[in-house]
């Protein structure tokens, strides 16, 4: 079936590895991945704990369609307090990593304690064991991957892994799947560096059977059937994310420049085209695309920098195919900093994904920067005798480099955006919500997606609700609650079953996802149960949000995109109507005038 009803609990404290039952009852209430190791989290730890602290827990979990056929299912999920919010965070990633530890027999890991020098945890199916990380400790992703599969001699081991960043405290830093997939964004890798944890070795033999074979079997052809055929997918196959910059750039909803502007003058030098394209030497970026374990989509991007670029001229060992650039990372190492620069951008990226840091996050906090150096807030002799002006590809690549090993002023963008712009004095220059980075939309021009930002429960976050097709079409504010809200529930209903949710962009629509559901698992489930379960977590997170001191002021955006009008595009001259839509929002959602959960609402979840 799709549980195999199986936890690995790791005391690193300890340096012990124990198999116990999954809570059966809790999986039928939150189904799997990000719901049910969110009810685990809620349950085992302080949510006012420091996050840093050896008393938080991080909490590898996958959902009952990882590591089946389902297309995308190998999906997993990475929940903790995050180190960059606190706040609860769950970071997903693809990959293969996901499905490897489905197939060992675990449908989760809890990482409790703290060990007292670096480790790593190797998973042969049943037998779980730390061994010692003294070697690895120090190295960056890409070093420590290969070296591991070939202590344990086989090329088929699956790694999840911290790189410097995770090691020194980055507050934005990720665990690295398959060398460049990613738990990406709260600061998961932070978590697990406090830890001394350097990363997770898996090989799986076992295999997942569906409850309800034939069921499941059927569910899957159909559903990938309407994927074969749709418009979405075909697209992030032949152009993957990054097709997006020509949308949002002539739209104007491109954060540009710390969301100073909202339009792009270099945005055709970052886009779909230019990426497959050759350069003035004749060099192409893009080498093909890629695809995650089951995935019938393949938006991944395999990239290459030109030899002679400046930034790999001399450095052999980043001359090579690693994952290219996506719509986020052109626009965080991009439009954000204003550098039309592909390989610039790409170099950037190889070294977010090596030494394990949020690649959203670093660009918006060198965005930050950027901005604090414009009106004189920070200073060459701060910065180590750089010049953070707009547009400087050669900051971009050193500063990525400085922050991911924690050195000179790279240490100072470790901190993050928030941190950073308070500790300079210019708290206003911070953009985004409970610590968190934008991602690449623009909230005056996606007036559904400012709202999502707010109210999302690990921060800004632009994969917590779906209002594209709505912010599209439409500046007008009235159907924006209820649209934020109900796609909040179902894609937390999607990340809880362990697939991904770029299906719901490539044709899946509510009853494929309850039918795959119902054929994997016991229990029966419909259209209806799959959205009140993803009501059911999204109401935990905000419990856990509220219990770890967060209040509906967190609920909120900068005042750039409350009270300063889109400079261009379809909303020029509009701030986000937030004001209007949040008091909605909450109406819509059971909550009080304050945003808490109401006694009804709570009690009809079970969660009272």
């Amino acid at each position: 079936m799709g549980w195999h009803k199986n936890i690995l609990r790791v005391n690193l404290t300890a340096g012990t590895c124990k198999s116990e039952p999954l809570n059966m009852d809790w999986a039928q209430q939150y189904l799997g991945s990000r719901g049910l190791a969110t009810k685990y989290l809620m349950e085992e730890i302080d949510p006012k704990v420091d996050p840093l602290s050896p008393d938080n827990k991080l909490i590898i979990a996958t959902g009952p369609l990882t590591g089946t056929i389902a297309s995308t299912g190998g999906r997993w999920t990475a929940v903790t307090k995050g180190a960059l919010t606190g706040a609860i965070a769950s970071s997903n990633s693809g990959g293969q990593f996901g499905g490897e530890l489905k197939m060992a027999g675990y449908d989760m890991i809890i990482l409790e304690g703290k060990s007292p020098s670096p480790v790593y945890l190797y998973i042969e199916d049943d037998n779980a064991r730390l061994l010692p990380a003294d070697d690895l400790w120090g190295r960056s992703v890409w070093e420590i991957e290969p070296k591991i599969k070939d202590t344990h001699g086989d090329p088929l081991i699956r790694v999840a892994s911290i790189g410097q960043a995770g090691e020194y405290g980055c507050r934005y830093a990720c665990i690295v799947n398959d060398l460049h997939r990613a738990a990406g964004r709260s600061g998961v890798g932070a978590v697990m560096g406090s830890k001394h944890l350097k990363a997770i070795a898996v090989r799986g033999t076992r295999g997942v059977k569906p409850h309800h074979p034939a069921k499941f079997f059927g569910a899957v052809k159909v559903a990938n059937e309407a994927l074969a055929k749709n418009k979405g997918r075909k697209g992030m196959t032949s152009d993957g994310t990054i097709a997006m910059m020509d949308v949002t750039g002539t739209f104007g909803a491109l954060p540009t420049r710390n969301n100073q502007q909202v339009q792009f003058e270099g945005a055709s030098k970052l886009n779909a085209v230019a990426m497959k394209s050759p350069n003035e030497n004749g060099h192409v970026n893009l080498i093909q695309n890629g695809a995650c374990f089951s995935c019938t989509i393949g938006c991944a991007r395999i990239s290459h920098i030109d030899p002679q670029h400046f930034s790999v001229k001399d450095k052999p060992q980043y001359q090579k195919a690693s994952g290219g650039l996506e719509y986020e990372t052109a626009y965080a190492l991009g439009s954000a900093v204003g550098v039309d620069d592909m390989d610039a951008a790409t170099y950037a990226g190889f070294l977010c994904n090596e030494y394990g840091m949020d690649p959203i996050s670093f660009g918006g906090t060198l965005a930050a920067a950027m901005e604090l150096f414009q009106v004189g807030a920070l200073t060459r002799e701060q910065t180590g005798g750089v010049e953070l002006t707009w547009g400087n590809a050669e900051a971009l690549c050193l500063m990525a480099e400085l922050a991911g090993k924690g050195e000179g002023f790279g240490r100072e963008l470790g901190l993050g955006a928030k941190r950073l712009t308070e500790k300079y004095g210019r708290p206003e220059l911070f953009m985004g919500v409970k610590g968190q980075e934008f991602a690449a939309y623009d909230g005056r021009a996606m007036q559904g997606m400012g709202l999502g930002y707010a109210t999302s429960n690990r921060g800004a976050c632009h994969l917590r609700a779906n209002p594209y097709a709505s912010d599209f079409t439409t500046t007008e504010l009235k159907e924006k609650p209820d649209v934020v809200r109900t796609t909040q529930d179902l894609i937390s209903a999607i990340d809880a079953s362990g697939l991904c949710l770029f299906t719901a962009h490539s044709g899946a629509i509510p009853e494929h996802y309850a039918a795959l559901v119902d054929g994997a698992c016991e229990g029966g489930w419909d259209v209806a149960r799959i959205n009140e379960t993803g009501e059911r977590i999204w109401n935990l997170e905000r419990q856990f949000n509220l219990a770890a001191g967060l209040t509906a002021k967190d609920d909120t955006l900068p005042k750039r995109i409350l009270a300063e009008p889109a400079p261009s595009g379809v909303a020029k001259g509009l701030v986000s109507g937030l004001a209007e839509m949040l008091p909605e929002y909450y109406r819509q959602r059971g909550w009080t005038e304050d945003g808490r959960p109401k006694a009804e609402t709570l009690a009809r979840l079970g969660l009272g």
